[in-house]
């Protein structure tokens, strides 16, 4: 055995045993599983942003070559409404009728649909309904829709706000009487989309025999796909199988179930037979989840020293049309992010949800989270600012320090470990900041434009705290594990089985890991919020254990020997001392599912189920600097070199968790310097295609330098924290802060996001920015 089969493959950046069936195309995605009697399906979308629906005619569709089935709201029959994950006090719900009946509330709301033998068909038979519509004012922007005798997104609410949710702890006026400056910030963060490689879609299929009906969908979370279309169907959710392919990417929008999966499943139940609907990218942009839509603005009451002692906020979230399952998650995940890594201890919040004539909006790579760090990191720098303090310094002033953890903010949220301060010092040392320091003062006098900016964040992960696991070894000794963690390229199968394989001493190839059908696996919750390596992890390295265990007990009756004097080797298991005195899995698996010989006390089979729990998130963190140059005669912004050192606890595969970092990045990156999904004042989307919604190119990349800390939680026996969505959230606002010092000279303090070179151009004319 060489010396590397010895080491643990914990902490190695092992090459990911997904990718050569993606990059060689023997991926199986949703689209390219066939069935047979295979149908397809296809929606007539509203060209309004809000109207009723006067007359609607599908006579000449139904005769159309290859239609199958026309289907309008009343064809749809009792469907229940969605449920929602999470909800809010008080909160008024938006009807969303799965196909729209009398009133349209956003472009692209489904009014029809067609089953045709072809996706070519169905599409071509659409455009064969002839619907008359009335038109309806729409609104399209939140605070507008706040203000008296504004369109009404729905009439029968009587208002478009959906709720108002206000937050308080500790003594805030008081801390505002005590402050030396009160700074204050106003932000508008613009609506994303998440843009994955693959497009939504649905595979519906109903066995008439056995009462069963089975969905290949493009999801994140398969059982909770199942438990909501079980509720909305009235089906029985032990006759319901979701199963997740290849998953081309979901970013939090693929979260939730759609009004489009609900009618090809109803569809397939009616008529017999499989039915398939694949969106198309403008269908993608029109009706997925989009995400950020808010605007939010704060005052922070800061001391002489530079000690921020109170915060006031209120943020306005735009929640589009109607509600989906997830909707609220991100002003939710917002409150508890707005503290950054910071001690303050005095802090009030009102969050308010607003409906419009628009998209719905959810979570997408961060959901809220970049919210909050976006407003509590922009008001640190305008704190420097009324100080003259340097943007390090003040933040290093306001940390919580190493000894204070569990740290409780004052909305009552704690968190578990940090180390804030290292993790800062390690991007101050990776940039030598001071040396970009004396280089932007010498670039400034000869008139070019420069800026470095910084920015700490905080991230809760492990959220919704438990998930589960299934660890099995074999007749052979291989070992089959199951999750209830469904990827879509974050590397389970790779890192899962590296948590395994060091549990039971088995090599990582003898390893495999199943996930994404929720036939044959234990109840789950899905891949989400940075949560898979803490709690899927740990159900896994659990069930190992316990596995590994039993596993030692047989092996000490094959050795004839005591369980304590046995230690785990790389195969099987040893007698201490004597080397040759070994047993692999393969006799331990043989025996323990042979049966004849057992110890009493044991029961046949080699296997464990674990549901791990984790009561409290685990919170990442981590810091990041940005160099900018910036093009006084086109406003153009060159992002030169972006420095990250992420804390996601114990790495489990180091090179994933760049790939992790890079990846989130990438996405903050494109929000704040290209992505911005716009709706003319009428509600028409005017960014439908990638021709008008800017996504990063390779090129627009920069010198991107990345390192570690380590701190790990104690929450989990893995130590370790999630690390899917903290470069997403800490990139806008090193750059922004990046952006606004690199034209301080000109007397801008703030430029919302994305930083076009039109807007930073205005802004150096004017000294200010529109």
């Amino acid at each position: 055995m060489s010396e590397t089969d010895r080491e643990p493959y914990v902490g190695r950046p092992l090459k990911r045993t997904e990718d050569p069936k993606l990059i060689t195309g023997r991926g199986q995605y949703v689209e390219d599983i066939t069935l047979p009697a295979l149908a397809h399906l296809a929606f007539l979308r509203s060209p309004h942003a809000h109207a009723r629906v006067t007359a609607l005619r599908t006579d000449a569709a139904r005769q159309a070559p290859g239609v199958v089935r026309v289907a309008t709201a009343k064809d749809l029959g009792s469907l229940r409404p969605l449920p929602f994950m999470a909800t809010l006090p008080g909160l008024k719900q938006a009807p969303c009728p799965y196909l729209a009946d009398a009133v349209v509330d956003s472009t692209g709301v489904p009014v029809a649909a067609v089953v045709a033998e072809s996706a070519s068909l169905a599409r071509d038979a659409t455009e064969l309904i002839e619907v008359e519509y009335e038109p309806l004012a729409p609104i399209a922007d939140p605070e507008r829709g706040l203000e008296p005798g504004a369109p009404l997104a729905h009439a029968e609410l009587g208002t478009n706000q959906a709720f108002s949710w206000p937050l308080k702890g500790g003594d805030v006026d008081g801390a505002f009487g005590r402050a030396a400056h009160i700074v204050k910030v106003r932000l508008d963060h613009n609506r994303l989309a998440g843009a994955p490689m693959e497009p939504r879609g649905v595979l519906a299929r109903y066995d008439a025999g056995s009462d069963e009906l089975t969905l290949w969908l493009t999801t994140q979370n398969p059982f909770l796909s199942r438990a909501d279309l079980a509720v909305v169907l009235g089906f029985p959710e032990h006759k319901l199988r979701v199963i997740a392919p290849d998953v081309g990417g979901g970013f939090g929008v693929k979260g939730p179930l759609y009004r489009e999966e609900i009618v090809a499943a109803a569809l397939a139940r009616e008529l017999g037979r499989p039915i398939r609907w694949m969106s198309t990218r403008t269908e993608d942009l029109l009706t997925t989840i989009q995400a950020r839509a808010a605007v939010s603005e704060a005052e922070g009451a800061v001391t002489a020293e530079g000690e921020v002692i109170g915060l006031r906020a209120r943020a306005v979230f735009d929640l589009g049309a109607h509600l989906l399952s997830l909707s609220l998650v991100p002003p939710m995940s917002a409150s508890t992010h707005i503290f950054g890594p910071y001690r303050i201890q005095n802090a009030e919040l009102l969050s308010i949800g607003v409906y419009t004539n628009t998209a719905p909006t959810g979570p997408y790579r961060g959901s809220g989270r970049p919210v909050g760090v976006y407003l509590i990191e922009r008001l640190m720098d305008e704190a420097a600012r009324a100080t003259n303090l340097d943007p390090v310094e003040i933040r290093r002033r306001n940390f919580v320090p190493p000894e204070a953890f569990p740290h409780r903010t004052p909305f009552g949220v704690a968190y578990d470990s940090g180390n804030y301060a290292r993790a800062l010092d390690r991007v101050v040392e990776l940039a030598d900041y001071q040396g970009l320091r004396r280089e932007q003062a010498a670039v400034r006098e000869r008139g070019e434009i420069m800026g470095i900016g910084v920015a700490a964040y905080v991230e809760s992960t492990n959220v919704l705290g438990w998930e589960s696991g299934v660890v099995r070894v074999e007749r052979s000794g291989k070992v089959t594990a199951v999750t209830g963690s469904s990827p879509h390229g974050q590397g389970h199968e790779t890192t899962f089985a590296q948590i395994i394989a060091d549990q039971l001493g088995v090599a990582h190839d003898d390893v495999i890991v199943r996930h994404g059908d929720t036939l044959g696996a234990p109840q789950a919750i899905g891949t989400f919020g940075s949560r898979s390596a803490g709690l899927g992890g740990s159900a896994l390295a659990q069930a190992a254990a316990e596995v590994r265990d039993k596993g030692r007990r047989l092996a000490a009756r094959l050795l004839e020997a005591s369980p304590q004097d046995l230690q785990l080797v790389r195969g099987g298991f040893q007698v201490k001392g004597v080397p040759e005195k070994i047993v692999g899995w393969d006799r331990v698996g043989e025996f323990a599912h042979r049966g004849m010989g057992l110890p009493p006390q044991e029961t046949p089979g080699l296997e464990a189920t674990v549901f791990f729990r984790q009561d409290h998130p685990s919170w990442s963190f981590g810091a990041g600097m940005a160099v900018v140059r910036v093009a006084r005669d086109t406003g153009q912004v060159r992002l030169e070199r972006f420095i990250a050192v992420d804390d996601c606890g114990n790495a489990i595969n180091p090179l994933l968790v760049e790939g992790q970092i890079v990846g989130g990045f990438a996405q903050g990156l494109g929000q704040t310097l290209l992505e911005r999904i716009a709706y003319g004042e009428d509600g028409q989307l005017l960014t439908g295609s990638f021709m008008e919604y800017a996504i990063p190119r390779a090129d627009d990349m920069p010198e991107l330098v990345v390192d570690r800390t380590v701190t790990p939680s104690p929450l989990n026996p893995l130590g370790v924290k999630g690390v899917g969505e903290g470069s997403a959230c800490v990139a806008p606002p090193a750059i922004v802060n990046a952006v606004v010092d690199a034209l301080s000279p000109f007397g801008v303090r703030h430029v919302d996001i994305p930083l076009t070179a039109e807007k930073i151009w205005r802004a150096i004319a004017t000294g200010r920015a529109e």
